[in-house]
């Protein structure tokens, strides 16, 4: 996923997790679960979970040893499991 993220990320269609269609205008966000992209209701979902806390940190420690790229940096794999992405 890493290496294909971007292009996976801006060409989605449709929300990952409940099939929502997503035009070229509305963002959508990569899942700390499986780094899939899906729609903002259900990130919002996702940051309800009881586990989310640690799973979010799990991913971005495991995403900056990956990647070698800052958290913050806003073009990068890290940076958009938090931060909407729109084409």
């Amino acid at each position: 996923m890493k290496d294909a993220w971007e292009e996976k990320l801006s060409c989605a269609i449709e929300c990952h997790r409940c099939k929502k269609h997503l035009g070229p205008n509305e963002r959508r966000i990569l899942s700390v679960y499986d780094d899939e992209p899906i729609c903002l209701d259900c990130k919002k979902k996702e940051e309800g979970r009881s586990d989310y806390t640690e799973a979010s940190k799990e991913m971005i420690g495991q995403c900056l040893a990956d990647v070698e790229h800052q958290y913050g940096d806003p073009a990068g794999f890290c940076y958009h499991h938090f931060y909407p992405y729109t084409c």
